[in-house]
């Protein structure tokens, strides 16, 4: 997440201090006490036992050194959650995977920790010590079903207090410049408004109130946020009972809508909504032709190569065109890809707009 041009990552075990620190690349890191459910003994645990002892290895090798009586599930539950093992390239549900027996591999994973660290014990406390290495089996990870990003960095949220790794409505970025032509923040201007013939906007729900009226009318009050802040939407009677089960908390939506003056001359403003999507569902029915814009002379085999990665093993229902400039000649070329339709992706889209000789349009 950048701010004011410095990155700001996520908590990290191998690298976190106790609160927000500087890393060696110029970069803002997380710090581990500012998790919610760490506490400072057992950031200070972890960040003593790595200074002494050496960066982790593994998230195994975290479980055999740290003081398990401080670091206990709940901060190795947190740090899970937050992205502090991340560097272990274990995915976050996998945590929570269940094994043949019925247990977590977090509660696998604490008891393999305990009994390593028991057998430790035993082995320096014999009449003649030992050499040899402790010699336990890890715990297996098991593969647990997927979380969606949405979930995932929810989950983050919940204990950072702030999108760190990645922004829930990156996925459908292209969404909000191509299809959208109103902020979130422009919810207020009434005014402005109701001269569009109609105002389209999307975002991610990050809060909801429901009450009642003075003559007893269920309403709601919804807070949608995009890249740009948040605003809020007022929902009355029948309309709030028809749109609420859409407008939960961390739905990503994309909303239609229409802003009419109540009476002429009125200062009040009714905001009536014509219809409410979920952004994927947008993402993956309205966005049909996909074109990439490139002039011969930025063609290589590398950008060939990166964007074959890209679109490998993501098939959807976007139909993928080339359309290639032949600077020489000053004629175009439209091609359509053999590869079949795609679903878009954040990482394919930001690669094109960073690439100063591509560009892309949506149909």
């Amino acid at each position: 997440m950048p701010g004011n041009g410095i990155e700001c990552l996520g908590p990290d075990v191998n690298e976190s201090r106790q609160k927000f620190s500087v890393n060696s690349h110029g970069a803002i890191r997380f710090g581990l006490a500012a998790i919610k459910g760490m506490g400072d003994a057992a950031a200070q645990t972890i960040i003593d036992e790595r200074e002494k002892n050496g960066t982790y290895k593994s998230v195994f090798d975290l479980a055999e050194r740290v003081n398990l009586s401080v670091v206990n599930r709940k901060a190795f539950e947190s740090l899970a959650l937050s992205g502090g093992f991340d560097s272990f390239e274990i995915a976050r549900q996998n945590y929570f995977g269940i094994n043949a027996k019925g247990d977590s591999f977090l509660d696998s994973l604490i008891r393999y920790g305990q009994l390593y660290q028991q057998e430790q014990s035993q082995a320096q406390n014999s009449l003649f010590g030992s050499t040899e290495a402790i010699e336990i089996a890890t715990p297996q990870v098991p593969q647990a079903e997927p979380w969606s990003t949405i979930e995932t960095l929810n989950r983050e949220r919940d204990l950072v207090g702030i999108y760190l790794s990645a922004h829930p409505l990156d996925e459908f970025d292209i969404i909000l410049k191509a299809m959208c032509n109103t902020h979130c923040t422009e919810l207020d201007d009434k005014v402005s408004l109701s001269k569009k013939d109609q105002i389209v906007i999307g975002g991610i729900v990050t809060g909801t109130k429901s009450k009642f009226t003075k003559t007893g009318k269920p309403c709601g009050f919804v807070t949608i946020e995009d890249f740009e802040g948040s605003g809020e939407l007022a929902f009355f009677g029948e309309e709030w009972g028809r749109w609420k089960g859409m407008l939960v908390e961390g739905s990503t939506v994309f909303i239609t809508a229409k802003c009419v003056q109540k009476y002429r001359d009125s200062d009040y403003y009714d905001f009536k909504i014509s219809d409410i999507q979920y952004l994927q569902t947008v993402k993956d029915q309205r966005i049909e032709k996909f074109t990439i814009t490139m002039d011969t002379t930025s063609v290589d085999e590398t950008i060939v190569n990166d964007i074959s990665t890209m679109l490998r093993d993501s098939p959807g229902n976007t139909q993928l065109y080339f359309q290639i400039h032949d600077v020489g000649n000053n004629s175009h070329v439209l091609l359509r890809s053999k590869m079949g339709p795609i679903s878009l992706k954040h990482k394919l889209v930001t690669y094109i707009e960073v690439n100063p000789g591509m560009s892309y349009h949506v149909n």
